[in-house]
């Protein structure tokens, strides 16, 4: 047997959203070259964004963004293509981002147009069980007056030991500290959140795979957060903010994904108007980052990349989804400088915003 690895990408559906995706396609990848195979496309779904695959790799959760429902769906062990289990309301309006807890005992989804974090226990299945409960986020909204009315998580994820859970929120410019117990979670004590510049809009964040050290994107003033984590009550201190943009840059722009190398040298982060990717290298010794640079992308408006679990002797390969141009780029990460380029290679996929990679065998 050879392992066989897949890329999953969910995709924008709506006309409100001038979308031209038709759901989550299903690629089978060459991991040597890094080229993608359409094998497979999971109609039927309304804007399957933000997706998580379990440990075992047979079940895949989705989110679907403006709606509010999240989606299970069974990978097949030797294809690895997908069949929908069950669709379930998530308990708020649009959820853009979801996480399975340690053991994999419950899935947390951020209903961003509901200020909320809600909690689903995973049955015996992988199925889901309906919201058992949900935590709110207080604050005043930030000034601007678009984007901040109200609480809009973004994003959550769980510390590297489990106990807590770290939720920027765009519209009240704080990251929030949830503490996670036996599956309840509630606002951390005694520091539940820290507060971010006026109009940063934090979205996203990144942790050190081996320090306290955690990364916040802030989309709205297209910057990066360095934060220490205290490990035991789970507060967050931030302590350098870093433009995400070169200085010769002077158009539109907002942040969007972030993404922390394998190795703990370097954090990238994506910028949708400049359309390029920030790399920043991380200080050993102290955490502090330092932009090298900013590679352009081919496609428009690069809402999500992420790094594959492989790739070749020279690095692993970086794959920078065009929101607005219907392109999956692939790009080579530099092993010895961390710089992503682009290798010119890329696909045809409507309106792309999730990739997850998932692995199995086949004969």
């Amino acid at each position: 047997m050879t392992q066989r690895w897949m890329a999953y990408v969910g995709s924008r559906t709506t006309r409100e959203r001038n979308a031209r995706g038709d759901g989550i396609s299903v690629f089978a990848v060459d991991a040597a070259s890094g080229q993608l195979t359409l094998e497979q496309v999971v109609g039927d779904l309304v804007n399957p964004s933000y997706q998580v695959l379990n440990q075992r790799g047979d079940r895949l959760y989705t989110v679907h963004g403006d709606q509010s429902e999240v989606s299970v769906l069974a990978v097949d062990a030797t294809t690895g293509h997908l069949t929908v289990l069950q669709t379930l309301d998530c308990g708020g309006r649009n959820p853009v981002h979801l996480a399975l807890a340690p053991g994999e005992t419950h899935l947390i989804v951020s209903n961003h147009l509901s200020g909320h974090l809600a909690v689903l226990p995973v049955l015996a299945d992988g199925t889901l069980a309906p919201v058992s409960h949900t935590v709110p986020f207080p604050g005043e909204p930030g000034p601007h007056r678009k984007e901040q009315p109200f609480s809009k998580p973004h994003f959550n994820a769980f510390t590297p030991d489990g106990r807590f859970v770290l939720v920027p929120d765009k519209g009240l410019d704080r990251v929030f500290s949830v503490a996670w117990n036996a599956g309840q979670a509630a606002l951390a004590e005694p520091q539940p959140w820290y507060t971010a510049r006026e109009g940063a809009g934090p979205r996203h964040l990144a942790l050190h795979p081996t320090q306290p050290w955690v990364y916040v994107v802030n989309e709205l003033d297209n910057t990066v957060t360095a934060c220490v984590l205290h490990p035991t009550t789970g507060a967050l201190t931030p302590f350098q903010i870093v433009p995400s943009l070169p200085d010769s840059s002077v158009g539109p722009s907002r942040a969007a994904g972030i993404q922390m190398a394998p190795d703990g040298r370097h954090v990238f982060a994506s910028n949708r108007g400049h359309d390029s990717i920030a790399t920043f290298a991380i200080d050993p010794g102290t955490g502090r980052i330092t932009l090298r640079g900013t590679t352009a992308s081919r496609g428009r408006t690069p809402r999500f990349f992420t790094l594959a679990p492989f790739g070749s002797d020279a690095g692993p390969w970086m794959y920078v989804l065009g929101e607005d141009s219907d392109t999956l780029e692939c790009w080579r990460v530099d092993a010895a400088t961390g710089l992503p380029q682009p290798t010119g290679y890329a696909v045809d996929c409507g309106s792309p915003v999730c990739m997850v990679f998932g692995s199995g065998a086949t004969h």
